[in-house]
């Protein structure tokens, strides 16, 4: 990332950072997403979940698609980051890669993830927008300061993910 000077005041440029020449070898071999909706691109397809995307208008604009289980009309942030990392094709999601599919990546963001178990308990689970945010449902705000509140995420994700390792 670049940090620049836009009017008077300061902002980071990913894009300045990760110009691609088309033909070079992409930044990286694979990646690998975890998130909610904001990066789900069809997970929650087939799920017994109210936080669905696979209808009408979700997805229409997309590759020239009707719907696609994606919680958004084209891209998400993570295809973006693909494209900028080099990679020439969309991380599947989980839901759909077969075979050989996995050597690109796997997307594994699902609508209404969360980190702490008692996140998505009000349908949607983002941790902080139906978490930290809803002090009438959930503590965390009372006892964390936002800056607290997600290294103690970045630490339970740490144990998540190791467990599974």
């Amino acid at each position: 990332m670049v940090l620049k000077k836009v009017g008077g005041s300061l902002e980071w440029s990913l894009l300045q950072a990760t110009k691609i020449e088309p033909g070079k070898t992409p930044q990286v071999p694979c990646f690998f997403i975890f998130g909610d909706s904001l990066a789900d691109n069809g997970n929650n397809n087939h799920l017994a979940t109210v936080a669905k995307a696979n209808y009408h208008p979700f997805g229409i604009g997309f590759l020239n698609q009707s719907t696609t289980g994606r919680f958004t009309n084209g891209r998400t942030t993570v295809d973006v980051i693909g494209e900028l990392l080099g990679l020439d094709k969309i991380i599947p999601s989980f839901a759909t890669a077969r075979g050989r599919d996995i050597l690109i990546g796997v997307n594994y963001a699902s609508g209404g993830a969360g980190i702490r178990d008692e996140t998505g308990k009000q349908l949607m689970g983002d941790d902080y927008l139906n978490n930290y945010f809803v002090p009438g449902y959930y503590n965390t705000s009372r006892l964390y300061t936002p800056e607290q509140f997600a290294k103690v995420l970045v630490v339970q994700y740490y144990k998540q993910l190791k467990v599974h390792i």
